[in-house]
Formats: structure tokens, C-alpha cells, sequence
């Protein structure tokens, strides 16, 4: 049975070099395949046409490229892009082009289905297929990169990885993907306009603070009271706001960063004088922004968006106390593209 052969993408630019010397080529060959994959964005290796048809052919019988497709693009009244992505197995995830009149923001997943069991979130729902491979996460956002300049006449400004899946559970290819994103031999993104969204794993959380990453934190949190937080995000008793707040504060002694809270009010969950009052105790140990989400139902009726005087209530208590706080709109609403919407029912 022959040999399945590798992904020429999960080779290193050095490895690639080693590579043709070992097929008694020249070393600087591999730069060149460097670039066609990583800046150039090559799909097939009948695309590298300043090499030879021999080291063509070469490359076609000892790699592939496992290059993702997009499945199905759907369009928003809005303008939000919703692409279904299919990977070289034939799963699926989604990510999203979100365009406002400044700037082009990509949402990227970083699993097939998600590790974690938020339960307003429809891809908690989804088992957790597998993680992403950092030239997966890569490929998305030259796909939304390309659709920005495409319908936007501008390039992506900004990624948030807040599409399918936890990137702290996936954080290794997820940093991988983040540094060919930012290097200037692949896309020459700034980090400081990525930002990395999570439940809050506390262990992770130290972790990315001790690799002096870049990127911006924000932090999907809903409710700084334990019982609440774990009856709407179970895993919560694993890593309870404790944990977490200790892992943040952390982060914020080694980064100097600020933090970004992703929290959505609730009707008759955490739309109380009380809750928002724990929310300002949980954030006053670093300067914090608060981003209160809009609400975005997937199907069953459980979840239900908290009138517009509890939001308000929000807003007054947050600013009194000196915390940055902002109200987001959902972007895609109709073609299930907003945040929690994403479970591949395009």
C-alpha cells in the first residue's frame, strides 16, 4: 500500500530547504515553495510557475496540499459573508466576513464542532469532531481576506477567533496559525489586530501570559456569579471564576494588556441589580472593556433577550464605575452568521 503523503504545509521553511538538498537540488528551492504557499496562497503545485516542470512533478509525488474549499458563501442584507468551509476530510466549520464602514473583521474557528457546553451556544451542540491545523485556520482567513477586496475594495483589517470551537483547547496550532498570519513571509498582519476569544480556561490563560503573545484577550463571560455562570456555562465548575479571575489578573501582571468581557444579558438569567454589581467586582482588578452582546436565539426559546432597561441598567452601573462598557449590535442575523449562530446549517 503506498505511502500517504504529507501535507507540504506542515513542513517548516528550513525543512523545506532540507528537502531539495536531500533531492539533490539547490536549498533556495524551498524558499520559493515557501512563498507560493504561505504568501502566495498556492493551491496546487502546477501554480509554482518559476519552477521547473520536473520539481513540480517532484513536489506532486512526495506532498499535497491539503487546501480547504469554500463549500457555500452565503450574503447578509447586512453585508456579513457567511462561508462554509470544507476541509481536506470533508468536515465542515464557518467563518464570517463582518464589514463595517471603517474596517473588514474576520471570525475564524478553530475546531470542528467545540470542546467546550455553552448552552445558548448552537455549536456547543455540535460534537468535537477534531482541531483545526494551523494552515486550516490560515486558509479561512485568506479566503475572507480575498471576499473583503473583493466586495470591500479594502483589505482585512481585523480576525477575532470567535468563530466554531475553543482556541484555548486548540492552542498550540492555534498560535501557529497566528504567527503565519503575522509574519511577513505570510500575510504581515499587526497582532495587535487578532483577538482571541475564550470561555476561560485558567491554565491556558497563563500560558499564552508567559509566551508574551501579541494578540488581544477577550473573554466570553456572561456572569461573574458561580451559580449562574455554571448553570448557563457548565464547564464553569471545572474552571470556576476564581481560577479564572486569578489567571486574568496573571495576564494582565505580565501583559499590561486590557481585558475584554464578551457578555450577553439574559431575561430572568442575569439581567438583576446583582449581577451586574458582581460584574463590576470581577473587573476592577485591571482596566477592562465590556462588550454587552446582543442576543442571538438558536431555536428553542430558552435564551431570550433581556428588555432594553436591564441593558440600560448595565451601562449606567458599568460607567459609574469607570469601566469602558459598549453595546454590539449582531451582524447576519438572516443567514445565521451571528455570534452563537455558527452549527453548519448553511
Amino acid at each position: 500500500m503506498a505511502n500517504k503523503k504529507k501535507d507540504v504545509r506542515a513542513l517548516t521553511k528550513d525543512q523545506l530547504r532540507d528537502f531539495f538538498v536531500s533531492q539533490g537540488d539547490q536549498a533556495f528551492r524551498g524558499n520559493q515553495v515557501y512563498e507560493w504557499l504561505w504568501s502566495k496562497g498556492a493551491h496546487q503545485f502546477t501554480d509554482m510557475t518559476n519552477l521547473s516542470k520536473e520539481t513540480r512533478q517532484m513536489l506532486e509525488d512526495n506532498f499535497v496540499i491539503n487546501h480547504i474549499k469554500v463549500d457555500t458563501m452565503q450574503r447578509s442584507s447586512d453585508g456579513t459573508v457567511k462561508n462554509a468551509v470544507q476541509l481536506h476530510d470533508g468536515l465542515v466549520v464557518e467563518s464570517v466576513l463582518i464589514p463595517t464602514k471603517s474596517r473588514t473583521t474576520a471570525c475564524v474557528s478553530s475546531q470542528v464542532g467545540c470542546s467546550l457546553d455553552c448552552r445558548f451556544c448552537a455549536t456547543s451542540r455540535l460534537k468535537r469532531m477534531r482541531n483545526l491545523n494551523p494552515d486550516e485556520i490560515y486558509d479561512q482567513v485568506v479566503a475572507i481576506d480575498n471576499e473583503s477586496r473583493l466586495y470591500y475594495d479594502r483589505p482585512l483589517s481585523n480576525i477575532v477567533f470567535m468563530g466554531m470551537g475553543e482556541p484555548l483547547m486548540n492552542y498550540n496550532n492555534v498560535i501557529k496559525a497566528i504567527d503565519k498570519i503575522t509574519d511577513v513571509e505570510g500575510l504581515g498582519m499587526s497582532p495587535r489586530r487578532i483577538t482571541v476569544s475564550t470561555s476561560g480556561v485558567p491554565k491556558m490563560i497563563r500560558k499564552m501570559a508567559d509566551d508574551a503573545v501579541k494578540f488581544k484577550l477577550a473573554v466570553s463571560l456572561h456572569s461573574a456569579i458561580d451559580e449562574v455562570r455554571t448553570s448557563i456555562m457548565p464547564f464553569n465548575e471545572t474552571f470556576p471564576l476564581a481560577d479564572l479571575r486569578s489567571a486574568l489578573e496573571y495576564w494582565f501582571s505580565k501583559t499590561k494588556s486590557r481585558i475584554t468581557y464578551e457578555y450577553v444579558v439574559w431575561k430572568g438569567i442575569n439581567d438583576k441589580r446583582k449581577d451586574v454589581e458582581a460584574l463590576v467586582q470581577f473587573c476592577k482588578f485591571a482596566p477592562s472593556k465590556v462588550n454587552l452582546i446582543e442576543y442571538n436565539p438558536i431555536d428553542d426559546g430558552e435564551f431570550q433577550q433581556a428588555p432594553d432597561e436591564a441593558i440600560d441598567m448595565y451601562v449606567k452601573v458599568l460607567e459609574a464605575n469607570n469601566i469602558t462598557v459598549t453595546i454590539r449590535r449582531s451582524r447576519g442575523k438572516d443567514i445565521d452568521a451571528a455570534c452563537g449562530q455558527l452549527a453548519n446549517k448553511s
